[in-house]
């Protein structure tokens, strides 16, 4: 089976971009599938994750201006050289299916080019964010433009989605649930004594690291030897803002902007608890990642991936922006090497469920499905 991938880049950090890696070394090392990768902006940069040499990756040169809206003129008038390039290159290769994994304009128009190719599209993010919208808020625009997003959609073979909550925001029947596959399941996990609690993931504002810099003033409080280390990379004027809280604060020697790892696993297992403050996730690798090296977590129970991976056993979930409350949460945890050592132990537990054989199977039932085929 020829599987084609389109997304927009394979050089940056990103749970998309990794999540893509996986799936894609997964099939490249199976003898029945060929593996194709196609981006539109790569930019003659090398790829950040690494990728199987039988995966066939091509880039197209499209070079949208990313600091402004796919929609804005300057990146409309790149459309039609998009169109004909992609067109031309799965002319080419002839897949079986193609899917669409980033959310950028060839999500738009890619149902309805060569109809006869099966086309997929994934969402790693939640819809929960429209519902204002879709209930009236906003500007007309914006309503016309999400009843077109429904009817571009309504037109591909199928959607995947990370979580079942997710699939009740969308208006076709042509929805399937698959998760994020595990990227690593340790043979060693985390002895939870270390005095150092994480977070990891883009540095931006939908992750609320200013609420977990203000929850962290309430636990330094009552604790003034444990340690906040927040991996990850972002927009420059929200580090900024982060870098003058700490500061602000007082928490210089207690809260630390790490930077991007390319070694998470390592420094989740040399932490003790891992915590997320996002205002919404639809299905966070991260937490997967750090249940894998046998940390509890405790997140806010934003909608609506960390409810979907942690339990009363493995981890809390906090109500939204109750900061005291999170606090509280971690302190209790810290204090506590049993409980810690029991809820990574049921979190390691969970994460088996999300082995990549057993997610890969479902894109394998998923692909005969579209293409009609048996395995």
């Amino acid at each position: 089976m020829k599987i084609v991938f389109i997304i927009d880049q394979m050089y940056l950090h990103g749970g998309i971009e990794r999540v893509l890696s996986i799936k894609a070394n997964y099939f490249a090392m199976k003898k029945d599938y060929e593996v194709h990768i196609i981006t539109s902006e790569q930019k003659n940069k090398k790829t950040l994750y690494n990728l199987n040499d039988n995966i066939h990756f091509e880039d197209i040169n499209i070079n949208y201006h990313r600091l402004k809206s796919y929609f804005h003129p300057a990146n409309v008038l790149k459309l039609p050289k998009h169109i004909f390039r992609i067109r031309k290159k799965l002319k080419r290769i002839q897949p079986d299916v193609v899917v669409v994994c980033s959310h950028g304009t060839d999500t738009y128009f890619m149902p309805f080019i060569l109809k006869n190719i099966p086309k997929v599209k994934e969402f790693h993010f939640s819809r929960s964010i429209e519902i204002p919208y879709r209930n009236g808020a906003g500007s007309a625009k914006k309503k016309y433009f999400l009843k077109f997003a429904d009817y571009v959609e309504s037109k591909y073979d199928k959607l995947v989605v990370l979580n079942p909550d997710e699939a009740t925001y969308y208006k076709t029947n042509n929805t399937v649930t698959i998760p994020n596959p595990l990227t690593f399941f340790p043979e060693t996990v985390s002895k939870v004594q270390d005095q150092i609690v994480i977070a990891a993931g883009r540095i931006a504002p939908v992750k609320r690291y200013d609420s977990l810099i203000d929850i962290w003033e309430l636990v330094h409080a009552k604790n003034e030897t444990w340690k906040l280390h927040i991996y990850g990379e972002g927009e420059e004027h929200y580090v900024k803002l982060l870098k003058k809280k700490i500061e602000e604060k007082h928490l210089s020697d207690h809260v630390f902007l790490m930077g991007a790892t390319n070694d998470i696993q390592n420094k989740m297992l040399h932490s003790s608890l891992f915590v997320m403050t996002s205002d919404n996730e639809c299905f966070p690798l991260v937490l997967l990642e750090a249940q894998a090296c046998g940390l509890p977590i405790i997140s806010f129970d934003c909608p609506h991936g960390p409810r979907n991976i942690i339990t009363k056993g493995n981890g809390e979930l906090i109500k939204m922006s109750d900061n005291n409350g999170f606090s509280e949460a971690v302190l209790e945890m810290i204090s506590n090497p049993d409980k810690r050592t029991q809820m990574g132990v049921q979190a390691r537990e969970n994460a088996t469920q999300y082995s990549i054989e057993k997610v890969m199977d479902k894109w394998s039932e998923m692909f005969n499905d579209v293409t009609h085929k048996t395995s």
